[in-house]
């Protein structure tokens, strides 16, 4: 397969999900296979969509100020399913505050407001470019293998 497997979620109420489109589409569009779960989508759901499709990564996209919990939720979910190699990542309305401890609870990186697609797609490349180099047995230069993040 070779390609990276991102699974693109909004998750709980937020109604909300042009932002999301927009970075599915411009992932796609950088040859990544995205998963787009759709609207109101549980953090249960998530978790279980990205370990059936044996995604990369989570990209979770919260505008409804819930991000604290949702993003919580999500990680303690994979790590009860053994799967704390899925790495998330996020963006939406989330305050400058919030975004140290959502780092030091094990998210990758937040994306905020003005962030650019090409940012997105540049960091999910670098992020996750030994996936996309595996198809021949290697990982990208300089990448650390394609072994897990945590």
């Amino acid at each position: 397969m070779g390609s990276i497997r991102v699974v693109i979620a909004k998750a709980g109420l937020d109604g909300h999900d042009r932002g999301a489109k927009v970075v599915a589409r411009a992932l796609r569009d950088a040859g990544v296979e995205v998963i787009y779960t759709g609207l109101h989508q549980s953090p249960e759901q998530i978790v279980a969509a990205a370990i059936q499709e044996d995604a990369a990564a989570i990209g979770l996209s919260i505008l409804s100020g819930a991000h604290m919990t949702l993003f919580a939720r999500v990680l303690e979910l994979l790590a009860e399913h053994d799967a704390s190699d899925i790495t998330v990542f996020g963006g939406g309305i989330i305050p400058e505050a919030d975004i140290g401890e959502l780092e030091r609870m094990g998210v990758a990186k937040i994306f905020t407001p003005g962030a650019s697609t090409q940012q997105i797609v540049a960091w999910v490349n670098a992020e996750f470019g030994a996936a996309a180099g595996a198809a021949d047995g290697r990982g990208a230069p300089g990448s650390g293998g394609a072994g897990g993040h945590g």
